[in-house]
């Protein structure tokens, strides 16, 4: 493939056939008018343009027309920082898993060609647990697929050999109910693992290190409730608690492990619901979720709230739901969340504005819900159906029926879910 040229066919891309671009009419005899930073700038905006009109993967036909404008528009398609700036816009990616930015972006398009397709390799991940024993919470990176368990532990599996690589455990403190010690969330920042439990202990684990967790927060139940979801990026870590009145939201700064922020009533009204979390199976009482602009959304079933982290004092969003919300549908993207209403309406909207993205059906109302850039992922009674979030168009269900869910997660290569059968069903839409 020459370097001005990006993979583009797929039914994506062929829309985006219809954004030209630049007129190759106007070509310059003089080159020097179009200088390599102002054209840069230039074609950062197309691909954005044709993102925002037409769908993430018609920038790549957007970009082939205006690299075959002149020559000089040709040779800035070999520059690496116009690379790094596009992965970085259409594909909100910083860090690359390639040698090139160039490398990188035709990887994301390619992968985000195949999740369109519905292009994927499904396989069960084996699991050496005691049978019985629940998957509460999944986590994806690049690199890994993290597991929490009713009993405390966390298992790691490798995406590249889908073989476990790790498990991590505590020392027990006191027992404070049946399910005190599940694991209710984890953050992965390679190497740090962290993870979280209902008592609220905080742990951090070195992924290639010992199995042997380390505390790094000491929960108060007492003082603060149930730490009912955890969640969090590579500057914060976040926990949402029940039991409490006034204590739902807790902040930590992920560097120096120092608590920032304690309050919020999102929870109040199912504080007693929290309590019994810590003894008995109930429904799912809340779930928080970060985004890559340092916000982060949580919801009930009656209302959700946006906060800044970084000024988290004052709620940028704070809606009660007329319809009631489906907690198990909540899930965000870099830019974006999801919800699903007591009458099984999916809702995408925009996490700074509240704008609406996209709304579709999933005819449902018992549904377990998660989403990546461009697509949300909805199981309902076994079956997992994917819709692209630009318009809220259905667009397949994933193979077979894999029964009752406890948890699923999705990232822009996997999708990841955790059935009650003590099964993992991952797939991999990756581009090879």
């Amino acid at each position: 493939m020459s370097s001005s040229s990006v993979d583009g066919n797929d039914n994506g891309a062929s829309r985006g056939g219809n954004f030209a671009g630049p007129s190759l009419t106007r070509r310059r005899a003089n080159n020097e008018i179009w200088p390599g930073p102002f054209v840069e700038d230039l074609v950062v905006q197309v691909a954005i343009d044709a993102s925002r009109s037409l769908g993430r993967l018609s920038a790549a036909a957007a970009l082939v027309n205006v690299f075959q404008v002149c020559s000089t528009w040709h040779t800035v398609s070999r520059s690496e920082q116009l690379w790094h700036r596009l992965t970085s816009v259409i594909w909100s990616r910083t860090h690359p898993l390639h040698d090139t930015w160039r490398e990188e972006y035709m990887y994301r398009h390619r992968t985000a060609q195949n999740f369109r397709a519905g292009r994927s390799f499904h396989v069960t991940l084996h699991l050496d647990v005691p049978d019985g024993l629940m998957c509460r919470c999944l986590t994806l990176s690049d690199t890994h697929l993290a597991c929490g368990f009713a009993d405390g532990t966390v298992r790691l599996f490798d995406l590249a050999t889908r073989l476990q690589v790790g498990s991590f455990h505590t020392h027990h403190g006191d027992h404070l109910g049946l399910f005190s010690h599940a694991v209710s969330g984890i953050v992965i920042t390679d190497p740090r693992l962290i993870f979280a439990k209902l008592d609220g202990d905080i742990h951090v684990a070195i992924i290639d290190g010992q199995p042997q967790a380390r505390r790094a927060h000491m929960g108060n139940v007492v003082d603060d409730g149930a730490l009912v979801d955890f969640t969090g990026c590579g500057r914060w870590w976040v926990g949402l608690y029940a039991g409490v009145p006034g204590r739902a939201f807790h902040i930590w700064d992920g560097n120096t492990e120092e608590l920032v922020y304690v309050n919020t009533t999102l929870t109040d009204p199912e504080a007693l619901r929290g309590w019994h979390m810590l003894t008995e199976l109930t429904e799912t009482i809340g779930r928080v979720r970060v985004t890559s602009q340092e916000s982060v959304v949580a919801c009930t079933s009656l209302r959700y709230m946006v906060l800044d982290l970084r000024n988290p004092e004052f709620p940028l969003h704070d809606q009660e739901s007329r319809r009631g919300l489906i907690v198990t549908s909540l899930d965000t993207n870099n830019e974006a969340f999801m919800t699903v209403d007591s009458r099984g309406w999916a809702i995408v909207r925009r996490v700074d504005t509240l704008e609406e993205v996209c709304r579709f059906n999933t005819r449902q109302r018992n549904v377990m819900g998660c989403m990546n850039l461009g697509y949300a992922l909805i199981c309902v009674t076994g079956v997992i159906r994917v819709w692209e979030i630009e318009h809220g168009q259905h667009l397949y269900n994933l193979s077979g029926n894999i029964g009752g869910v406890n948890a699923m997660v999705a990232n822009d290569r996997h999708v990841a879910a955790a059935s009650s059968a003590t099964t993992i069903h991952l797939w991999d839409f990756g581009a090879q």
